[in-house]
């Protein structure tokens, strides 16, 4: 079980100096995601559940999440990650009928 953050990027619409870009804090589990991001200060309300359960972070935080024990784990692998667990939930649910 970890916690993860990918890498940040930096968005066309939004400029520097208000925005020096953001990544994504995710976590095998909902539980995990949660207890580190209140222990890095995030605020509940700040959780973003659709797609895939997630907060977003500046650099700023990202750095405190990597400190607090987060993992870097890339995008292109965090999405890799996404596509299996609902391969893998998909499959679960046809066999529970």
């Amino acid at each position: 079980m970890a916690v993860y953050v990918d890498e940040i990027r930096r968005w066309w619409w939004a400029r520097p100096p208000f925005h020096k870009g953001s990544c994504h804090l995710t976590a095998d589990t909902e539980g995990e995601l949660h207890e580190l991001a209140a222990r890095i200060g995030l605020r509940r309300w700040w959780f973003q559940p659709r797609s895939h359960p997630h907060y977003d972070l500046t650099p700023e935080l990202r750095e405190i999440a990597l400190a607090a024990g987060a993992r870097f784990v890339s995008s292109r692998v965090q999405a890799r990650l996404r596509r299996s667990e609902r391969l893998s939930a998909t499959q679960n649910r046809c066999f529970d009928a």
